[in-house]
């Protein structure tokens, strides 16, 4: 009887070899490992989240509201002038991404605003100020 260790990553190492041998005939489809990293946070005054997108020009990000769900789409892109061929290695992730946030019924929608720094994309979602008065109705 022939033994033989088992190798829980062979499996993983087989698909990624088919999945990098994969060529879409329609260029518009493409499998892609990129999805950026995510902070949500909820402050007294507004939502932000918070993404990581390295590399990334903000012309190449599309931010979307459409019935209370806010979509943030966009693309890393290979550097221009460099093709796949000429790396030895390459560990980072490139392709289109989508992003979608379910936000909560108190945002103010007119004010959002999204600043993007150093690689970083920063939404703030304000928050709508709660109705402070209180009213006594009486039963007729």
């Amino acid at each position: 009887m022939l033994l033989t260790r088992f190798d829980p990553f062979k499996d993983f190492a087989n698909m990624q070899r088919v999945l990098n041998n994969y060529v879409p005939a329609n260029d518009d489809i493409s499998i892609s490992s990129f999805a950026p990293k995510v902070n949500t946070r909820e402050g007294e005054f507004a939502y932000h989240i918070e993404l990581d997108l390295p590399g990334i020009k903000k012309e190449d990000v599309r931010i979307d509201l459409d019935d209370n769900k806010l979509t943030i789409t966009g693309e890393r892109k290979l550097k221009e002038g460099i093709k796949e061929e000429e790396y030895y290695k390459v560990e980072t992730s490139f392709g289109k991404f989508q992003r979608i946030f379910s936000l909560p019924e108190n945002v103010d929608v007119e004010n959002i605003n999204a600043v993007s720094s150093d690689g970083i994309l920063e939404i703030t979602i304000p928050k709508l100020e709660k109705n402070k008065n209180t009213k006594q109705i009486k039963i007729k």
